[in-house]
């Protein structure tokens, strides 16, 4: 039931005169909280139906700004956050597509810092749920700041910011009993996204293996929105942003992530952070796809729709430059907590199309930082300040932290020649563009295909990604309590396809039980993107990754060795697992500090595994339960794994056949070419057949 503020009368007057009650005596239409019935919750106002919207909108003004405020100090989504500083430096050739100064210069390093989050959880959560990523970036330009406020999924489950409170309330703990945490598998999410078909294509990705990334550094990026680029002769192209990791983008699997949040809750951050102390930084390349409005207008999608992308193969991507990630915060509270991204915050070269959900965010995100950060003075916190002179006449305000001098804090005026003036020639202009049209609250005709691109993204997929869509599917809606909910999303399914609506129903026990929906236009049948899949572009690669060795005291020099040498020619992590937390010693004495134990460190914490214990040790690390466990769990999630013919006793007593499959390797002699070999593939995913049948 919605909160209603009552005034003195316990009625409500309707047209006419005519009173509006429930059986409960409360008036059921829902209103303003000043009590003005509100005739479209469900659309901006905007001038003509692809146009801007309007500062009027007082419903949309007073609901997002009470959203905006519901928590305090926490973020009310992308809570959980990890950061860091780095540098932005810009390929040559951009100046055609756009003025901005900090592409121009490929000799110029631009500072950033960049902020990674889940999106759902409190900060307190685990890092590894299924969630969206938030995946934002501050540039401390010459001209400015600019903020890339993006995630790790190219679209967004709603297509006007009017329905973002709604979105977020469904997916946070259910409001009576503030549970679940940090997770979308319940009634209020699948309910609301169920009546809301535009939700379908993102769907698709969160429940994809992208919804748990491996890493902050195996994770791509994307602007989401439609933006504009415009250059020194005033000429306009359309673009998408993209960032792709150096890494290559990988995910963890569902039964992997399960055990890592509890094993290691902090596991993004704790790599991000190790990454960089080792000087293992992080890199991505910037690349946007740039079309113009006459391009845009032949597609059979509306660029304007954030629940749309641009499949790769209509619009290639231009590489535009690259982000390095070198140094750690100082102070986390003082930084990632501190740090406000605005979409707003742009710089000439840079502006906005009239996408409904990124005009929204234009003013939410203020109003956000306004009420989490307490001032107006907020750009003045170390992590948000300006790297170039800033000068204005905004003035006094709570927190403020600057002294302002001068005689005067207007303009124009004539009494102090010292005072700041507007320049014409270097300040930021928008794009002239015209626009017509009525006042109304309406959807697109444009935006009405709900489902031909949830297809294109599940015809995409390899084998396995579609195995794991199904099995997301289907824990999710197993946790919905109402049938009617299942029946209502198996009903969407059909319409993305038969075949993932089958296998899921069958999961659930509900064949042939998916409620009828008709979509508002047809369905398109897309030829697949292979650039959506993670594992069909995968590089073939240990960059990035980390290989676990357990092993016991007295262990092979030559074994650790060769690991250690592995890892340092691949850009790999080499981390020693020991049965206690103590030192051991080689079997050439020399001594080796362990960096888990056994019980404390799951073989999912690693990328690949290598088991290799002392002969004198190895019936000792047989009776643990936990090194057991170690190598059937590394099986079951599909991870390359060396063995030493020593270690055979765990492998018979964890019913786990050394001849399995390729990823099973010998590596006895302390050769390692084909674990390598093996490794850089991920993951066997052959064996996902055998272990989850």
């Amino acid at each position: 039931m919605a909160n209603r503020k009552k005034s003195s009368g316990s009625e409500t007057a309707g047209h006419g005169g005519e009173l509006h009650q429930t059986a409960t005596g409360q008036d059921p239409r829902l209103t303003t909280n000043q009590g003005v019935v509100i005739s479209d919750d469900q659309n901006t106002l905007t001038v003509g139906p692809r146009g801007p919207q309007l500062l009027e909108d007082f419903i949309l003004r007073e609901k997002i700004t009470h959203f905006d405020h519901e928590r305090i100090p926490e973020r009310v989504v992308h809570a959980r956050g990890y950061a860091a500083h780095g540098y932005f430096q810009a390929y040559e050739g951009n100046a055609k597509l756009t003025k901005a100064a900090f592409l121009q210069n490929p000799s110029e390093k631009t500072p950033v810092f960049c902020r990674f989050s889940t999106v759902a959880g409190s900060a307190g959560s685990p890092d590894t749920a299924r969630d969206v990523r938030g995946f934002s970036v501050k540039f401390y330009t010459d001209a400015g700041n600019y903020d890339l406020v993006g995630n790790n999924i190219p679209v967004f489950f709603i297509q006007d910011a009017i329905k973002f409170p709604d979105l977020i309330h469904s997916v946070k703990p259910e409001p009576d009993r503030g549970f679940p945490q940090a997770q979308s598998a319940h009634n209020t999410f699948w309910d609301f996204v169920s009546l809301n078909p535009e939700t379908m294509h993102t769907l698709m990705w969160v429940m994809s293996d992208r919804g748990i990334p491996r890493s902050f550094r195996m994770m791509e990026g994307f602007g989401v929105h439609t933006f504009r680029m415009v250059n020194v002769a005033g000429e306009s192209k359309f673009v998408k942003f993209h960032w792709r990791p150096r890494c290559g983008t990988f995910s963890l699997i569902w039964p992997e992530a399960v055990q890592v949040s509890g094993a290691d809750p902090d596991f993004h951050r704790r790599d991000l952070w190790n990454s960089i102390t080792s000087g293992d930084y992080p890199e991505w390349e910037l690349s946007v796809q740039a079309f113009s409005e006459a391009e845009a207008n032949e597609f059979d999608f509306d660029v304007l729709d954030p629940t749309k992308l641009v499949p790769e193969e209509l619009v290639p991507l231009t590489p535009i430059g690259k982000m390095v990630l070198d140094r750690n915060v100082d102070n986390f509270f003082a930084e990632t907590e501190q740090v406000a991204f605005c979409p707003s915050h742009v710089v000439p070269g840079i502006d906005f199309s009239n996408d409904p959900l990124l005009q929204g965010r234009l003013f939410s995100y203020l109003d956000t930082q306004l009420s989490r950060l307490g001032s107006p003075n907020f750009h003045q916190i170390p992590v948000n300040k300006p790297k170039c002179p800033f000068a204005n006449f905004q003035r006094d305000g709570h927190m403020q932290m600057e002294v302002p001098t001068g005689h005067v804090a207007n303009e124009p005026n004539s009494l102090d020649d010292g005072s700041p003036r507007e320049c014409p020639e270097t300040g930021f202009t928008s794009f002239s563009s015209e626009e017509s049209g009525e006042k109304l609250r309406i959807r697109p005709k444009s935006f009405a295909d709900h489902y031909t691109q949830a297809r294109l993204f599940w015809v995409s997929m390899t084998e396995a990604e579609q195995r794991h869509i199904v099995g997301a599917f289907s824990f999710e809606l197993g946790k919905c309590d109402k049938v009617k909910i299942r029946t209502r999303m198996l009903g969407h399914l059909e319409n993305i396809d038969s075949d993932l609506a089958k296998k899921v129903a069958e999961s659930l026990g509900m064949e042939g039980k998916a409620d009828a929906i008709k979509p508002f236009v047809a369905v398109g049948d897309p030829e697949p993107s292979p650039s959506l899949s993670q594992y069909d572009k995968a590089p073939k690669s240990l960059r990035g990754k980390t290989i676990g060795l357990l092993t016991t005291d007295q262990v092979k020099s030559s074994i650790y060795n060769a690991l250690a040498k592995l890892v340092k020619d691949e850009g790999a992590m080499l981390k020693v697992i020991t049965p206690k937390a103590g030192p051991i010693k080689t079997d050439h004495g020399k001594e080796i500090t362990p960096d888990h134990f056994l019980s404390g460190a799951p073989s999912a914490l690693f990328d690949a595994v290598v088991i290799a214990p002392a002969e004198s040790n190895v019936e000792l690390l047989a009776g643990e339960a936990a090194a057991v466990d170690w190598i059937r769990d590394a099986f079951a999630h599909l991870k390359v794994i060396g063995f030493t013919d020593v270690s055979k006793p765990l492998f018979k007593k964890a019913a786990v056949d050394t001849d399995a499959d390729e990823g099973l390797v010998n590596v006895t002699g302390s050769v390692f070419e084909k674990f390598t070999s093996a490794a850089k593939k991920h993951r066997i995913w052959d064996r996902e057949r055998k272990v989850r049948r």
